[in-house]
């Protein structure tokens, strides 16, 4: 058993976060697994693994096991550079990238970001996407401004706009969803999330507003503004109302996948990944207050399919 106090590199991070940095090749489910079980401790109390860390914060930390062969260190990598000041960039994520290490991926964006710029002495992620999510992704330079950052992610007043493309035609009337979610751990160890009654008790109240872009035959591309940030929200919403995310290997249409991947009825183009696209940020800048916002254009291989898409079959 060991107490660790949190310094000012620790400060304003999420426990799981704080932990999966600390606890250097211990999986990630078993770091969850400690959290939930209380034996991760902080200032002598039960935290979860959401709760935010405080400077001088004495966290309590099981002895855990770490994987004797250790992983390669991340290698040096640059992303798209799309916004960048002396206190935040955001970059274009390519979609099969991590945002971070940890259940089964040895690093992520922030890993080889950091490694590719040893002169910046902080860098963090403001907030997350999906490993097989592309798009818009901030993160901070300067403790001062993750602080501000989460805090308008919490409140709220960040607007985030992703492109999906779904499957079935999708019903203009339609216009918001506002389901409740919980997320759990599945037998395999993945995070899985499901749509619930509004009164379950484990159900946290989720609102995604869609708006139709366009209508294809047997598709529909959707802009999807969420109001709420839960774990995998657009992807359950969505499948949830009969129309899942063209390629979402959890939640799709998984023979359809099959399909588009080998190019069936696309005239010979493939495609082998979810059509999701974090394509505007808005917030406010952490210094000036301005309201800044920062858009990512739709990817190549989303553009070629729906122009795949658009072509009389």
């Amino acid at each position: 058993m060991r107490r660790v106090k949190v310094d000012e590199g620790g400060a304003g991070q999420r426990l799981d976060n704080f932990l999966l940095r600390l606890l250097k090749g211990v999986p990630k489910t078993h770091v969850y697994r400690v959290i939930r079980s209380g034996e991760v401790r902080v200032n002598r109390g039960r935290a979860g693994a959401d709760s935010r860390l405080a400077l001088g914060d004495e966290v309590r930390v099981p002895p855990v096991r770490v994987a004797e062969r250790q992983s390669a260190p991340a290698p040096a990598r640059e992303f798209p550079v799309l916004l960048e000041d002396e206190l935040l960039i955001a970059v274009d994520k390519p979609a099969g990238v991590a945002v971070h290490g940890g259940s089964g991926v040895s690093f992520g964006v922030i890993e080889q970001l950091r490694r590719a710029r040893p002169q910046l002495r902080f860098l963090e992620l403001a907030h997350r996407l999906d490993k097989q999510t592309s798009g818009v992704l901030l993160l901070a330079k300067k403790r001062s401004a993750l602080t501000a950052l989460q805090a308008q992610f919490r409140a709220r007043t960040t607007s985030k706009v992703y492109a999906a493309l779904v499957v079935g035609a999708w019903p203009a009337s339609r216009k918001v969803i506002d389901v409740a979610l919980h997320k759990f751990e599945a037998a395999d160890g993945r995070r899985r999330v499901r749509a619930v009654d509004a009164d379950d008790e484990a159900g946290r109240r989720s609102i995604s507003l869609v708006r139709v872009v366009q209508h294809f035959q047997g598709y529909t591309q959707l802009d999807v503004t969420i109001k709420t940030g839960r774990t995998h929200q657009i992807r359950v919403h969505l499948a949830h109302v009969g129309h899942p995310i063209v390629g979402d290997d959890q939640y799709g249409d998984f023979e359809l996948n099959k399909q588009l991947a080998r190019g069936v009825g696309l005239a010979g183009v493939r495609f082998a990944r979810m059509f999701l696209h974090a394509r505007r940020l808005a917030f406010d800048h952490p210094a000036s207050g301005e309201r800044i916002e920062v858009q990512s254009p739709l990817p190549p291989e989303c553009t070629r399919l729906l122009g795949a898409l658009s072509e009389p079959h």
